[in-house]
């Protein structure tokens, strides 16, 4: 049985010059997953690190006052609402609602486990977003949505209990789907204090794992669906790494108190912002890199690299890591993408390869013998998102490989294709060092302008951040985009391609060339092809 490649070497990915001509050395890296260690570094400098596992105290009080406004809102006599109720829903809701909301009292213990209910099929579209929208202003602790009717072209609203609000946080709250009906997801409580933003903004410290995996995890375990994450960029799975996310409308507490119940990821340093993040919000990335089992001809060689690396910096490519840890590298999926071919990156995504643990790979081998879709589910494990994903998709929508391919989270897929784009980048980097070398600058190399070159500027674009690797709902059914592509503001500089002139001035230097990462809608400028960022 043919399997992938197992590994991918930089000439694979267009790595394939040197700035050094020294023999170099060789040695592993990342032979564990502590020797890589990555900080983001947000649009300020900062780096980021995890250094506290508190909630603040304004933050605490803050949750606080939103609970007890809940109780209150349970607690208190809804005649004049039921009667309003009533005329817009009809005599028989009326009752049917009257009868669900007298089973909330202040301070019940057993709310949590109340049914929801489901309002009478309604056809009228408009009248059912009046209906969410009286229950979003007069009963604030409860939450509603649109479910399937007892006949395909009929729609039902669904009420229950805020799972976001009233005493919900405990291991032994009721699980937020029904096995009947669609994930649900309150994106947040209702009531939220005026006075705090939105967004709770937080440090993700994880260990060994990637950052889709940690959030979904995250999520699950709060009840919530990974679209209500946002996040900078993603960090590698094989390492040490410390990032921001945010989540809407969640109190500090709920995520604190997953700690003791988290292995290998802490959350901490709490803070409320106005805003979510969204891809390409970082400076950066710092990394912590440790070199094991190191072969080289001599310590003078060693010691040559490393003063060569900090007198002339490296040629800026992508790492083997943009590229993906499997046997199949996800450039290779993204460029399926770009051509069309559905079925073909799917194949890729869920086909056996070499170098996985014995479950995937039997999970993924069964697959392929049988197409049995519920029978490979209960094998894959669930932290392979993207298979599930595709998986859980054309079960309900069999053969349908782009509607399968969208219901991939969308910072997944898109990093698919940003890996090719990086693969390109990479290519013409090499190019560009092969046939003009690193020592100078030529007619017609990209640089940011300087001083009043910006008056003879010949396009202007916008500079790409270092990372721009939630959600979409694993549904099928749902496939709505929840955020666009974000452009970073930060920087904004012009671009020209340098002219005879611009070199006889000496302007411009090998460090000011760069690079476009071609592109859809725009063009992204890499940093420079030789770099001596570095620390």
């Amino acid at each position: 049985m043919a399997t992938a490649k197992t590994t991918t070497d930089e000439s694979d990915v267009g790595i394939l010059c040197y700035i050094s001509q020294l023999p170099g050395f060789r040695g592993i890296l990342k032979q564990r997953y502590s020797d890589f260690i990555v900080n983001e570094v947000d649009n300020d400098g900062n780096v980021v690190h995890l250094t506290s596992l508190e909630v603040p105290a304004q933050l605490a009080e803050a949750a606080e006052e939103g609970e007890n406004k809940v109780s209150n809102q349970i607690g208190k006599s809804y005649a004049s609402e039921i009667e309003a109720f009533r005329s817009l829903a009809g005599d028989s809701d009326g009752e049917r609602f009257e009868a669900f909301l007298t089973q909330f009292t202040a301070g019940s213990e057993e709310s949590n486990n109340i049914s929801p209910i489901l309002l009478s099929p309604d056809s009228d579209k408009a009248h059912r977003t009046a209906m969410h929208n009286f229950f979003k202003e007069k009963f604030k602790f409860l939450v509603t949505d649109t479910v399937d009717g007892p006949d395909a072209s009929s729609k039902c609203i669904r009420v229950r209990l805020n799972p976001g609000g009233h005493n919900n946080g405990g291991r032994n709250s009721k699980k937020r789907k029904d096995r009947s009906g669609k994930p649900f997801d309150s994106r947040g409580s209702y009531h939220w204090p005026e006075h705090l933003g939105k967004f709770l903004r937080f440090h993700l410290y994880k260990e060994n794992k990637d950052t889709q995996e940690a959030i979904g995890l995250i999520g699950k375990m709060l009840g919530i669906q990974p679209r209500s994450f946002g996040f900078a960029g993603t960090k590698d799975k094989r390492s040490v790494s410390t990032q921001r996310v945010t989540v809407f409308r969640q109190h500090a507490s709920r995520l604190a108190a997953l700690n003791d119940r988290l292995i290998g990821i802490k959350v901490g340093n709490f803070c409320h912002v106005k805003e979510g993040l969204v891809l390409g919000q970082l400076l950066g990335n710092r990394f912590t890199v440790t070199l094991r089992g190191v072969i080289a001809d001599s310590e003078t060689t060693i010691k040559g690299s490393a003063d060569s690396l900090g007198r002339h910096g490296f040629i800026n490519y992508f790492g083997l890591q943009r590229f993906g840890s499997g046997s199949v590298p996800t450039h290779l999926i993204g460029a399926a993408l770009l051509r069309g071919e559905w079925k073909s990156a799917a194949s890729m995504i869920l086909d056996p390869r070499e170098g996985e643990r014995d479950v995937v790979r039997k999970a993924r081998e069964y697959y392929r013998e049988s197409n049995d879709i519920e029978g490979t589910l209960r094998q894959l494990p669930r932290h392979l998102i993207a298979e599930r994903a595709i998986l859980q998709c054309l079960k309900k929508c069999p053969g349908n490989y782009l509607l399968a391919l969208k219901a991939i989270p969308r910072t997944l897929r898109m990093m698919y294709v940003h890996s090719y784009q990086s693969y390109l980048w990479n290519h013409a980097a090499s190019v560009r060092v092969q046939k003009y070398g690193i020592d100078r600058v030529v007619v017609g190399d990209l640089v940011y302008c300087k001083g009043d070159d910006t008056a003879r500027e010949t396009s202007g674009f916008n500079s790409e951040c270092e990372d721009h690797s939630c959600d979409d709902m694993y549904d099928c059914s749902n496939l709505d985009e929840t955020s666009g592509t974000y452009v970073p503001e930060w920087k904004n500089t012009p671009v020209k391609a340098v002219t005879a002139e611009d070199i006889s001035s000496g302007n411009y230097t090998i460090d000011d060339v760069i690079l476009p990462v071609p592109g859809m809608l725009s063009i992204w400028l890499r940093v420079c092809i030789v770099s001596r960022n570095f620390q």
